[in-house]
């Protein structure tokens, strides 16, 4: 372990009322079979659902997805006690705030342009929301500028890598360089990790006890509709998250889904195998048309593409062939820039054509 974590004491950070606070103790926690009882403690429906051909559904789900997470924890080969599965990434971050930032004194570190929700969720609680842009051009850290910025009030620390919407991983230097100097807690959001080269942080918890590595099955495992994020921390922080969630956060049948696919690893790869080659093949059409000024490097499913001249021209024209890209152009350092998640070969060849068109006809 790091010196500088040597002494590293969780419940100072932790709010005082959370600290105090009685978890509610749902009815289905304390038992482990569905097999061996008569369940009269829920106030379900014991004659069953509507949808008859799924009796299970009248009863509610195993509040800490137990199945789930014992295959999520053979496939990343980390123990259960080190996972915590949320309704989407958006309810960890939710609870991250909830747990750490103190409403209307801490502050929480983003560095634009980044992933919206780090800001909005901190607005709802409260939070002081300090930003400090990525470089121009590499979408990187300032290290120097965080280094002057973080002062005692600065509880939460929001990383984003491969970043959304740019696309780039960070420096892998810089973010240790971050996790060895900030005393708070630092979340590394890799919703689209399994599409970089680079290897997965999670394996760092170990080391610093401040992390709070952030992933989905949404992207690379094509279950955004199910909205399972995977929160992977040491075990006394998945404990205070396990002790403030919603009781039953993920449904019946989303883990059901999510067991299933997760079995189904060659499809898998076989889709980021395609996702990438599909990324080269947009970024080296892209590059040849002439209203496209830059195409940044991507290690994510999506590219961010600067346009000659308004994006939101270019944004319209698309929507009026039926085509939805993102417009970017009002994000800090984004300017005239469209995001575009990588589709089959037939919808990328369908938007290539269309921006062809649209750049000849200017």
């Amino acid at each position: 372990m790091n010196n500088h974590h040597y002494n590293f004491n969780l419940e100072s950070l932790i709010r005082k009322n959370i600290l105090r606070m009685d978890p509610y103790i749902s009815a289905r926690k304390e038992h482990k079979s569905k097999q061996k009882y008569i369940f009269l403690d829920a106030n379900e429906n014991s004659f069953g659902s509507t949808l008859s051909f799924f009796n299970s559904y009248n009863r509610y789900p195993d509040p800490f997805q137990k199945k789930l997470k014992e295959r999520i924890s053979k496939l990343k080969n980390i123990p259960i006690s080190n996972i915590f599965l949320g309704n989407g990434s958006d309810e960890i971050i939710d609870l991250i705030y909830r747990i750490f930032s103190r409403p209307e004194i801490d502050n929480s570190i983003i560095f634009p342009p980044t992933y919206g929700m780090y800001e909005v969720l901190g607005n709802i609680h409260g939070a002081n929301i300090i930003k400090i842009p990525l470089t121009k051009e590499k979408f990187q850290l300032n290290i120097e500028k965080i280094k002057e910025t973080i002062n005692k009030y600065s509880k939460i620390i929001f990383l984003c890598s491969p970043n959304n919407p740019t696309g780039n991983d960070l420096i892998k230097k810089d973010i240790k360089t971050l996790l060895k100097i900030f005393t708070g807690i630092i979340v590394l959001d890799e919703a689209y990790i399994d599409f970089s080269h680079e290897k997965s942080f999670y394996t760092e918890i170990y080391k610093y006890p401040n992390l709070i590595v952030i992933q989905t099955l949404s992207k690379s495992w094509g279950l955004a509709g199910l909205r399972i994020g995977i929160g992977i921390a040491s075990e006394e922080i998945i404990k205070w998250m396990n002790k403030i969630k919603s009781p039953y956060n993920i449904s019946v049948i989303s883990q059901e889904i999510a067991i299933k696919a997760l079995e189904n690893q060659d499809l898998f790869f076989f889709h980021i195998k395609n996702i990438i080659s599909e990324r080269k093949y947009m970024e080296s059409v892209l590059n040849k048309i002439t209203i496209i000024k830059k195409v940044y490097p991507s290690s994510s499913n999506f590219l961010l593409v600067k346009t000659n001249f308004s994006s939101t021209k270019l944004y319209k024209y698309l929507i009026n062939k039926r085509i939805f890209v993102r417009d970017r152009t009002k994000i800090l350092l984004c300017n005239d820039c469209l995001r575009i998640t990588i589709g089959t070969h037939e919808e990328n060849k369908c938007l290539l054509n269309y921006i062809k068109k649209y750049s000849l006809s200017i």
